[in-house]
């Protein structure tokens, strides 16, 4: 609900934006993606199997998962049944199933079982659209081409008054013109801990929030 007493900077102004992403590097100064990972490989296989889940569960899975399958050839060799048992307590472990070896065997065929570092070869893996492209290249190669939107960053973006797009394409695409582009990675972080923390979804907790003067979004205060 837009507050009609916001007196902050304009919003979507380089003010207002240089002071949120100040404010939010004070509050999750050591804010990262919280899949637990070695090597590319396995953010692969981890954020596949994070769709729909949380990301305690996808650790606690990918624990002994990842020492089970070291090899894009594990995962591409493995019966669909097998793999399906492995990963069942992510949900949806069909498709991640089917999305997960299909990925591998296509980095198999086509990049010599290594995975890609550019957005356009990214996306041309089974499973694989533009958020899962921007998280593998940001943390296993700190490669910023594009700006991670999950629902956290869509809706703090929103109600920031960054964007009023829905879509999660268009929303990337306003946060890239707003944020500088080395912030782009750790700006993503904070504001996920921060849409965890405080700007939930339902019933936002903004009398305890250091951002509320500069959110017109701000209710109850």
């Amino acid at each position: 609900m837009q507050r009609t007493s916001y007196m902050g900077p304009q919003p979507g102004s380089q003010e207002q934006v240089n002071a949120i992403l100040t404010e939010l590097a004070l509050l999750y100064p050591n804010a990262r993606y919280d899949l637990n990972f070695t090597k590319p490989l396995e953010l692969l296989v981890a954020t596949q199997l994070a769709a729909q889940c949380t990301d305690e569960r996808v650790n606690a899975v990918t624990k002994t998962l990842f020492q089970k399958y070291r090899s894009v050839e594990d995962y591409a060799n493995v019966s669909q049944e097998e793999f399906e048992q492995d990963i069942k307590p992510t949900g949806f472990y069909r498709n991640k199933a089917k999305s997960i070896r299909a990925a591998c065997q296509y980095l198999i065929d086509h990049y010599n079982g290594e995975v890609p570092r550019t957005m356009e070869e990214m996306i041309r893996l089974p499973g694989v659209a533009r958020k899962t492209a921007n998280v593998i290249l940001g943390n296993a190669f700190g490669i910023s081409v594009g700006f991670i939107v999950d629902t956290h960053v869509g809706r703090l973006a929103r109600r920031f008054g960054w964007t009023q797009q829905e879509d999660a394409v268009r929303v990337e695409q306003e946060l890239m013109r707003l944020v500088p582009q080395e912030e782009w990675l750790t700006t993503a972080h904070r504001m996920i801990y921060h849409g965890r923390a405080l700007c939930v979804a339902r019933n936002p907790r903004c009398p305890q929030c250091s951002l509320a003067p500069l959110c017109p979004s701000a209710t109850g205060l």
